[in-house]
């Protein structure tokens, strides 16, 4: 349904050139949920607003249903308002004289698409449905909690029954509590309508929930796009894997690839089996990429270990244990179950899933990532 083809888009600062959208190029499907993920400064707000037209491009192509909504090649640039795109900010823009009825229904009175008054409000009642606000039409908006007042947001974007929907970090304002139950009614939300979302946040939880596919942006490109678990499962890079979830990195060189892109590395703290991000021959440089619950912590009396190391650090989650091992010069972090006994300073063997263990291709800025987590270490 959104196709957009090899954004760019470029700012200056004096003598500076900064390019947020450096070739972006991805397509959203129609009822699909689309996260653009990445650090703050990434680029993906850009590309957010080059959508909505807040911003316009410097090169590339923007389709809706197969309508250009932007395309340098034939100098087309619809305005925002025509776009037929709706669009929820992290900022909800409530206004305080206004109930909650009346921020609903006035997208609906404005502009050149105005209609008869009993179907502004039928569909401003249908809206706030939608988002379970029934019952609070005369309330002030102002009065209502962080999480209605975000539904609220949303119900003003989706009374005019947009095309597609952009969000821009919606719950970024919320605790954390309320945060984790909005992302199942946003998700919800999505279902039951079959409205195509296009997400922004820097959060990979709520990447990780609430989207059909995820792409992630580092310094204005698309780095990696996929199914929130095959980016979780199979990162392609050592940004990847240290930016979405937890992980472990250890760097090391291939000793065998075999077939099924099943190779060995050998570490600092000993070999690891694993499965490789892209083709290696032995002798090259990788990082190996092990998430925390990868890794098993056993019993060194019943049998031998992959590797033996020191428990420094134990910090109970409720449902796991965050531990802190000590292999060698290398630190392992492990989701270790509750039940498991742990003592400070003792003797630990660690197994690891080979079959979850992923060997990634060495990148320009992963000395500077490895310095750090050494420093951190």
């Amino acid at each position: 349904m959104l196709d957009v083809h090899d954004l760019v888009k470029t700012f200056h600062s004096g003598s500076a050139r900064i390019t947020p959208c450096d070739h972006i190029t991805f397509s959203v499907p129609r009822g699909g949920f689309f996260t653009l993920l990445g650090p703050s400064g990434s680029g993906k707000t850009t590309t957010l607003r080059c959508v909505a037209g807040l911003e316009r491009p410097d090169a590339g192509e923007i389709r809706l249903d197969g309508v250009p909504l932007y395309s340098a090649a034939r100098r087309i640039h619809v305005p925002a308002h025509r776009r037929g795109i709706g669009m929820v900010f992290q900022s909800y823009g409530l206004w305080p004289h206004m109930t909650v009825l009346q921020h609903v229904e006035f997208p609906l009175t404005v502009g050149g698409s105005r209609l008869p008054r009993r179907e502004v409000q039928d569909r401003a009642l249908e809206a706030l449905a939608a988002v379970r606000l029934e019952g609070l039409e005369g309330r002030p908006a102002v009065s209502l909690s962080g999480g209605q007042q975000q539904r609220l947001a949303l119900a003003r974007a989706l009374v005019r029954r947009p095309k597609l929907l952009l969000l821009d970090e919606p719950l970024s304002n919320l605790d954390a509590k309320l945060r984790e139950h909005m992302r199942i009614e946003l998700r919800q939300l999505q279902r039951s309508s079959g409205i195509t979302m296009l997400y922004v946040t820097h959060d990979q939880v709520e990447a990780l929930v609430l989207s059909d596919a995820i792409a992630i942006i580092h310094e204005g490109r698309i780095v990696q796009a996929g199914t929130p678990r095959a980016i979780y499962e199979r990162p392609q890079t050592a940004f990847v894997a240290d930016f979405i979830g937890s992980t472990n990195l250890f760097p090391g060189t291939v000793l065998r690839a075999g077939p099924q892109a099943r190779c060995s590395v050998q570490t600092a703290g000993g070999v690891l089996d694993c499965v490789a991000a892209s083709p290696v021959q032995p002798g090259c440089s990788v990082n190996v990429s092990v998430r925390p619950e990868d890794v098993t912590i056993v019993d060194r009396r019943a049998t031998v270990p992959q590797w033996d190391g020191v428990l420094e650090e134990a910090v109970f989650l409720g449902g796991s244990v965050d531990c802190r091992v000590r292999v060698g010069p290398l630190v392992v972090r492990v989701a270790a179950r509750p039940s498991v006994p742990l003592a400070l300073g003792s003797q630990i063997g660690l197994e690891f899933n080979s079959d979850r263990a992923v060997a990634l291709p060495i990148q320009p800025e992963d000395a500077g990532r490895e310095s750090q987590r050494a420093g951190q270490a």
